[in-house]
């Protein structure tokens, strides 16, 4: 049994890392940013992850403490690497990836520790990037075994994903998150070659038995569809830093307003609301108080009430 981490609501699971960015290198990967943002919020979330024995490695554990994100599910590989991803931010501000393997978040294992709080969780987080590898993918499998909820944060970066090892994580989710790229890509592969939206999302509901899909779509905004109901925020206009872990933010604003019980286009605003305030701030896990919600989301006329 866990003791110390009985309060656990939320599970990351995946790749925690170093960003290297122009303007120097933060700890990243989106299970970290994603806890990073939760914890935040008053969820309290653990990462399962591996870095290496290694300075880079140690130098991560201490900057993961330093932003409160526990190291205590966070393994250690003597003969991998911690990962380094380069990340490259375009005109467009879009971020491009520079993702080394092998690393040593490809060599995840399962402890008795590590499904014992996947176990006492209301919620599991995975992506396929954390399955490129064999071993992390069948400790990944192994773990949906035990997991009350599961949430699928399709994270599509060639080459480092397979047809096959996406429809093998999309048959264990209760929930999938993924950009409108990502919704065209996986639909297609069942022969959805429409370009509409609602077409596409049909698709993967009929073909998996999905009760809740989020499709976040940019300047766009976001939809959310759940099994009766579908809901639609535009984005918010925003002067943008940069849009490193924006989607993580994102997802944390969505999973904390579930977990809080609040209605779909509640969740679909806070989300979005977060997802734009990190992009005004440089890095994934910029530091931030509820106040600095409130300020933001009043300044944007989201809603007439302090967001909670």
């Amino acid at each position: 049994m866990v003791s110390a981490e009985k309060n656990i609501q939320v599970v990351c699971f995946g790749e925690v890392l170093w960003d290297v960015l122009p303007t120097g290198k933060q700890p990243g990967g989106a299970p970290m940013n994603v806890a990073y943002h939760l914890n935040r919020l008053g969820i309290s979330s653990a990462v399962i992850s591996k870095v290496g024995s290694d300075a880079d490695g140690r130098e991560l554990l201490d900057m993961l403490r330093d932003i409160g994100v526990s190291p205590a599910f966070i393994q250690t590989d003597d003969r991998h690497a911690t990962s380094r991803v380069v990340a490259t931010i375009g005109g467009d501000n879009e971020v491009t990836y520079d993702i080394i393997a092998p690393v040593a978040w490809d060599f995840l294992v399962d402890e008795p520790r590590c499904s014992a709080l996947v176990r006492e969780a209301a919620v599991l987080v995975y992506g396929s990037l954390a399955a490129r590898n064999r071993v992390s993918r069948d400790t990944l499998v192994q773990l949906l075994d035990h997991a009350a909820y599961r949430m699928f944060d399709v994270n599509l970066r060639a080459p480092h994903y397979t047809r096959e090892t996406v429809d093998l994580l999309m048959r264990y989710a209760d929930a999938v998150k993924l950009n409108g790229q990502e919704l065209a890509v996986v639909s297609a592969w069942f022969g959805n070659t429409s370009g509409d939206e609602n077409t596409a999302v049909g698709v993967l509901q009929d073909r998996y038995g999905l009760p809740e899909i989020i499709v976040t779509k940019g300047a766009a905004g976001a939809s959310y569809y759940c099994s009766d109901a579908r809901y639609d925020c535009p984005a918010i206009p925003v002067d943008v830093a940069d849009t490193v872990g924006s989607g993580d933010a994102f997802l944390a604003g969505f999973l904390a307003q579930k977990l809080r019980g609040e209605t779909g286009d509640r969740m679909l605003e806070f989300a979005t609301m977060l997802g734009a305030y990190v992009t005004t701030q440089s890095g994934a896990c910029p530091p931030y108080a509820q106040a600095d919600l409130d300020r933001f989301a009043w300044a944007k006329y989201l809603e007439r009430k302090p967001l909670k």
